[in-house]
């Protein structure tokens, strides 16, 4: 059951094969037919993008996979452009027909300087996306992104929800995540910014017990609130 359930949420976040409900990066066929506003973000071209919206282009144009343009930067990491739209007026809360915003698809490609570009133009990281009900700060701490999840976590990303799976950003963490250096970063940013640890799975595990199960010892002198202060 666990493994089907990880599997899922492998799906969910953009790491399954193509046709599957993951995140869907524009393809080279769909690159190449952009025009408009999608073409100046894919591209990347700021000025592009500025003298469209000055001419009166739909900021918030759908291609046929529900991304705006906004998504297309944010695929493309393409900072500045995704900035240069959101500036002139575009929404960068919509979400892609696999219900995703630019904001988490940042997270999930771990692009940091396209990320920061979109919170500083005022895109939220509070939103709830995907077809699991999660954040961008679940994905991130899900893949390891450990820098990106101290950015939403000081952006304001919510430290405890919990997504329709029944798992929060700590929990994904410690289930989904290798033990490693980066998972354990993001556990850590996680527990100083004031996560909680003692919210359960389904099963009643919490995050610590999770960590002792896998053996993740750095993890769980986290957990356990038995590390020196910063």
């Amino acid at each position: 059951m666990l493994r089907t359930v990880l599997l899922a949420l492998t799906v969910c976040i953009g790491m399954a094969p193509a046709g599957a409900s993951g995140q869907t990066a524009p393809s080279a066929a769909e690159l190449a037919s952009y025009g408009g506003l999608h073409a100046a973000a894919a591209s990347g071209s700021v000025e592009a993008i500025q003298r469209l919206a000055r001419e009166g282009a739909d900021l918030d144009a759908r291609d046929p996979n529900g991304r705006t343009p906004v998504h297309v930067a944010a695929f493309q990491g393409h900072g500045p452009a995704a900035q240069a739209l959101i500036r002139a007026g575009a929404n960068p809360a919509l979400l892609d027909n696999q219900r995703y915003d630019a904001v988490t698809i940042a997270a999930v490609r771990d692009d940091v300087p396209t990320l920061r570009a979109l919170l500083s133009a005022g895109a939220s990281a509070r939103l709830v996306t995907s077809v699991y009900d999660g954040t961008a700060l679940i994905a991130a701490a899900h893949l390891g992104h450990d820098e990106i999840a101290r950015d939403l976590i000081e952006a304001g990303a919510p430290l405890d929800h919990v997504n329709n799976l029944g798992w929060t950003a700590l929990i994904e963490a410690v289930i989904l995540g290798d033990g490693g250096p980066r998972h354990t970063e993001t556990v850590r940013a996680l527990v100083r910014a004031g996560a909680s640890g003692k919210i359960a799975d389904r099963a009643g595990l919490t995050p610590l017990q999770h960590a002792r199960r896998r053996g993740y010892r750095a993890m769980v002198t986290i957990l356990e609130g038995r590390e020196a202060s910063p």
